[in-house]
């Protein structure tokens, strides 16, 4: 089988991508896409991700062995499950069940957490500086109350979409595990502590979110990313 290409960058939503890969045991090179360096709006990778954002696949294995290139992150982790037949769930109700989480994270998690991140973290250190109240608390309340749904849904399930790790798990983790910077607490939410921790143990989490970690870089300092990421 050859590999699949991933275009990745060290962010929630590149490590959905990694971890899977690893999770299924299936090859694949990496080809960074540097989004603080504006990466994303080469013409060469617009042709994968039209929408310029990472992550994004070639599968050069696809259906009818013919090679299909995959933007969206949701849309590829349902794509490596069918292809693999793995973390779907055995039964149609499984599948509906992983599916409705994962559309809960990308429209939920994703955004809201996203938002948060960026009106606590980097919307500060802008010049002029942009530090709203009203936008840091909103975001941070929403990340709360959708994390307060996570909680209650993991303290009837081992895992999000049942008792067995799914695509669903591998989506909502990454954003997840950034709970400190978006300023939450998990003193009340013991059963979204348990499945952080069982989640991030796993090694191909590890090794998935591992993959260029030394290239993550500090936004709040770095003028030029934040201008290619924010005022474009």
């Amino acid at each position: 089988m050859p590999p699949i290409d991933l275009y990745y960058w060290p962010t929630p939503n590149g490590w959905k991508i990694s971890i899977a890969l690893e999770e299924m045991n299936l090859p694949y090179q990496v080809t960074l896409i540097d989004i603080g360096a504006g990466d994303q709006f080469a013409p060469e990778f617009l042709k994968i991700a039209p929408n310029n954002r990472m992550p994004a696949i070639v599968d050069h294995d696809g259906p009818e062995g013919q090679a299909i290139s995959i933007f969206e992150s949701g849309a590829i982790l349902q794509y490596l499950a069918r292809k693999t037949n793995q973390f779907y769930g055995e039964t149609d109700r499984d599948r509906i069940a992983v599916d409705q989480w994962l559309m809960w994270q990308m429209s939920g998690v994703g955004p809201m957490a996203g938002q948060a991140h960026h009106f606590l973290k980097y919307a500060p250190s802008l010049t002029p500086a942009q530090d709203l109240p009203y936008a840091k608390d909103r975001y941070r309340k929403e990340v709360e109350r959708l994390y307060g749904v996570l909680d209650k849904q993991l303290s009837q399930n081992t895992y999000v979409a049942g008792e067995f790790y799914s695509i669903a798990d591998m989506a909502i983790w990454p954003w997840a595990s950034l709970w400190e910077g978006q300023q939450q607490t998990l003193d009340d939410k013991p059963n979204l502590s348990r499945w952080l921790e069982a989640v991030g143990s796993r090694p191909a989490v590890v090794a998935g979110r591992g993959i260029a970690a030394e290239k993550r870089s500090n936004l709040q300092a770095d003028k030029n990313a934040q201008n290619i990421l924010f005022k474009r």
